[in-house]
């Protein structure tokens, strides 16, 4: 019984312990838990991994058919930590040599204190390689490391750079479509744990996590553009270049029958891979950028508003003088010869600025503006680019009659070659403007469609029959007149020629000697399909639109035209004389004969026929030709030759477009 009782006591105690012993454990784990829980939590998390901030790549950027233009992968950056640098010189002379810098750049970094310091960032493979060896040889382990981040490459390099741009730090788009849609491709950076060794790498599932994330904003951009007729047209604006050693030349390819844009090129350009090594200048796209007064390809559009007004026909009947007098000045044609009785489509085809001058004095200033504006001028085209310039027009009421006459041959009216390219577009596809797009769609990063562009009608232009007779009109240009070498054999294009002096760069009147030409037209006529624009800006020698700018016109739409697999036209309008071989355009007269006009009829001008033209000449640009060529040239404007040296023409007593009487003696100076 005693024993019993004892028994029953010790299992009270035992019982008593064991209840303190679990009243202390939860006392503990309490406090443990909800009083040092956080603080625990976050020592444990630095012992076994720490945060990360994890970037996705930027979404890629690839032509109408799927083609890579730009695409990221992800790429090591290292950085140090100051903290812990016990000798910074040895440290920057082991780095310098493998991260490309110098030493003392190196040490402005460890300079910076604190606990992490950029060295280099997006580093190539090779040079990660040899930076980890070095860790792994001298024990920097304890000051350097590395961090992923996207780097952004640009596979085909030059190819349609300016419209691509290219990206900086940060991920952030600088220029072209890589700016304009920053927001849906740029990567995303996310903040996230991970489980690493003592050498913070990611272990265990951390691995998969590191290495694994996408992203889920960074969507895939798909252009218009189409990579081989990109290829096309750059490879021809090379030519170009070597040839007529121009200031610069862009080219925009467009579709008609949706406003895509099929090609858009600027020379010189540059290598976004390394766009560091370039101009900022080079950087921009003038197809969106520039501004110009566009000379005669602009007549299109005065064309297309006498018709529409019925100011003009097609057979009306002109008789040009070679020149008009405009309140004691004159507008001349590009020559400053007379063509004589004429038609309106000759007028067209021959690019008379006596006859689009007095034709746009009677439209007037408010029906030229109306029109202008129809066809997109004055405003932008809001195409999915940065930095689009919109032009200048004029207020109607703002404008004198000199005002009137020059706009409506193409001066005194400023454009960029997306706009004017798009008002060709408008002519090509029936009167109807449509906005010009270089997006074709964008999709999410799981593949799904975000957006998808459709062709957006702005606004009709001249009527469908309007639009007939100056189609017609325009295929007489390249056929028989100043865009003849536009020609494509076996097919029908239509399109206008342009050579406009350029303005001084203060806007002071304009530059002696310095032009832009271009051609914008259109093709097949029957069915268009590419609308084109060429322009070539300050070239040397040559400087005629249909001479320098129509046959890379010629050769870009031959070769697109065979890619598309366009079939050939059943009666091609080809016309196989030799009219217009050295034609150039008429606005080239520059500002001084630009002036206030006479609203008279041009019928009222014909008793001038017979003094004027026969008796001027104006002086050709001898510059770089050879002494064969010099005098013929000299003969054919009735100028007596004096010539010195031997070789090409070098300098010559009369400026280049001046006006003086046939007979008149010119001295030119031969080089080798």
């Amino acid at each position: 019984m005693e024993n019993r009782i004892k028994l029953q006591k010790r299992i009270v105690v035992l019982v008593v312990v064991m209840l303190v012993g679990i009243f202390v454990i939860m006392v503990r784990y309490g406090w443990l838990q909800l009083v040092q829980g956080s603080e625990l939590s976050e020592r444990m998390r630095y012992q076994v991994g720490q945060d990360y901030l994890v970037q996705s790549p930027r979404g890629a950027i690839v032509d109408r058919n799927g083609r890579e233009l730009a695409a990221s992968t992800m790429t090591k950056s290292l950085f140090v930590d100051p903290n812990n640098v016990e000798n910074p010189q040895q440290l920057a002379a082991d780095l310098a040599p493998l991260v490309d810098k110098s030493v003392e750049d190196i040490l402005e970094d460890i300079k910076v204190g604190g606990g992490f310091s950029w060295v280099k960032r997006r580093m190539e493979q090779s040079e990660y390689e040899a930076i980890r060896a070095l860790i792994r040889q001298k024990g920097y382990a304890n000051c350097l490391g590395f961090r992923e981040e996207a780097k952004r490459y640009y596979p085909n390099d030059v190819l349609a750079a300016n419209l691509l741009g290219f990206v900086g730090t940060d991920d952030k788009g600088l220029e072209g479509i890589e700016q304009s849609l920053d927001k849906y491709i740029k990567g995303e950076v996310t903040e996230s744990f991970l489980y690493t060794d003592t050498r913070e790498r990611p272990i265990l599932d951390s691995i998969f996590e590191w290495h694994g994330y996408q992203g889920d904003k960074c969507k895939t951009i798909q252009l218009t553009i189409d990579s081989a007729i990109q290829f096309i047209v750059e490879q021809e604006l090379d030519r170009a270049m070597a040839e007529n050693s121009p200031l610069a030349i862009t080219c925009i390819a467009m579709d008609p029958r949706n406003g895509e844009i099929l090609a858009m090129a600027n020379r010189p350009s540059y290598n976004p891979n390394r766009f560091w090594d370039y101009e900022p200048e080079v950087w921009k796209n003038r197809a969106v950028s520039f501004v110009y007064e566009p000379g005669s390809t602009f007549k299109t559009v005065t064309a297309a508003a006498a018709l529409q007004e019925g100011v003009v026909s097609p057979n009306q009947i002109f008789v040009d003088p070679g020149y008009v007098m405009v309140s004691g000045k004159r507008i001349q044609n590009w020559n400053g010869a007379s063509f004589g009785t004429v038609t309106f489509a000759d007028v067209v085809k021959q690019s008379l600025n006596t006859g689009f001058a007095l034709i746009g004095l009677q439209l007037g200033a408010d029906k030229l503006i109306h029109y202008a504006k129809l066809f997109g001028f004055g405003e932008p085209t809001d195409i999915e680019l940065p930095g689009e310039e919109v032009g200048i027009l004029y207020m109607p009421d703002e404008m004198v009659d000199s005002d009137i006459a020059t706009m409506a041959i193409g001066q005194s009216v400023a454009v960029t070659p997306i706009q004017l390219v798009t008002a060709m577009s408008a002519v090509a596809n029936n009167g109807i403007l449509l906005k010009p797009h270089i997006v074709k769609s964008i999709k999410n990063a799981n593949g799904t469609i975000y957006s998808e562009t459709h062709p957006e009608e702005v606004r009709r232009t001249v009527d469908s029959a309007t639009d007939k007779t100056l189609v017609g009109l325009l295929e007489q240009v390249v056929a028989s007149g100043g865009g003849k070498k536009a020609t494509v054999r076996g097919y029908r294009v239509a399109g206008k020629t342009g050579t406009a002096q350029k303005i001084n760069e203060d806007g002071t009147g304009y530059s002696e000697g310095r032009y832009i030409a271009s051609f914008c037209g259109f093709g097949p006529v029957e069915n268009p399909q590419v609308a084109l624009l060429v322009i070539i800006d300050d070239p040397a020698g040559v400087f005629y639109g249909g001479q320098i700018a129509a046959p890379v016109a010629s050769r870009i739409l031959s070769q697109v035209f065979r890619y598309l697999r366009i079939e050939p036209s059943n009666a091609p309008l080809i016309d196989d004389t030799d009219f217009a071989e050295d034609v150039g355009e008429g606005d080239t007269s520059g500002a001084s004969a630009m002036t206030q006009n006479i609203p008279a009829p041009v019928e009222e001008y014909s008793e001038e026929k017979e003094t004027t033209p026969s008796n001027v000449s104006i002086v050709p640009n001898f510059y770089r030709r050879s002494i064969r060529e010099v005098a013929r040239l000299a003969d054919e404007a009735g100028l007596v030759l004096e010539s010195h040296g031997s070789g090409f023409a070098v300098e010559q007593s009369l400026e280049p477009r001046a006006v003086v009487d046939r007979g008149t003696k010119i001295s030119v100076t031969f080089s080798p």
